[in-house]
């Protein structure tokens, strides 16, 4: 079977650059600021962002971890019961996020249940002013009713193709790939079919 490679190192740096801009002017500046990653990726992503939101603006951001958190949504997933030795990663936030703006940040948006259990984790742990989703991916075939703000790269793809995000910090290389039934992969986050998550934690 064959991949392709849709996004190299490059083209990573180059879409989170992008959408660490338009999260600034969506905001209009840092204030009430928190990007929250879903692990395990989301949380990289996430980290990324923050770090150039901080080189962007220096005055107002001192270090990225003054913005950059992570949400665990083990425990408010729609899958446990298929899957109950998933392990919960800790959450970890810069501050309350009660009237504050937080952006969510996952690799790959696909059937939206990751996203619908981070909303329910986040109304357990204040009220925020106002909730943006920021994806590297989009890929469609969507379950719920929900749609990304900032989006790296939309991705057409067929619900049998698997989509997979490998970054450094996780998977020791770079690049989103595309890959059909059967091939190999190895490392690396996958959304694709039998998956009924986001970023394809099963």
């Amino acid at each position: 079977m064959t991949a392709r490679t849709v996004l190299q190192q490059a083209d990573i740096a180059r879409a989170l650059t992008r959408i660490s801009h338009e999260i600034l002017e969506s905001n209009r500046g840092t204030d009430d600021l928190v990007i929250l990653g879903i692990p395990t990726r989301g949380v990289v992503l996430a980290r990324r962002i923050a770090e150039n939101i901080q080189r962007i603006e220096p005055q107002t951001v001192a270090s990225p971890d003054d913005i950059v958190g992570a949400l665990d949504v083990t425990m408010y997933r729609d899958d446990l019961s298929r899957n109950p030795t998933r392990a919960p990663q800790p959450t970890a936030l810069p501050g309350p996020i009660d009237g504050r703006t937080v952006v969510l940040v996952d690799d790959v948006l696909f059937s939206g249940r990751t996203i619908r259990a981070a909303l329910d984790a986040l109304s357990d742990l204040g009220r925020p002013r106002a909730v943006r989703l920021a994806v590297l991916v989009d890929r469609g075939h969507r379950e719920l009713p929900i749609r990304a703000d900032f989006v790296g790269k939309n991705l057409p793809s067929a619900a049998s193709e698997r989509i997979f995000v490998r970054l450094d910090e996780v998977d020791g290389e770079e690049s989103v790939t595309i890959e059909e039934p059967g091939t190999t992969a190895g490392p690396g986050t996958t959304a694709g079919p039998g998956t009924t998550d986001d970023g394809g934690r099963a």
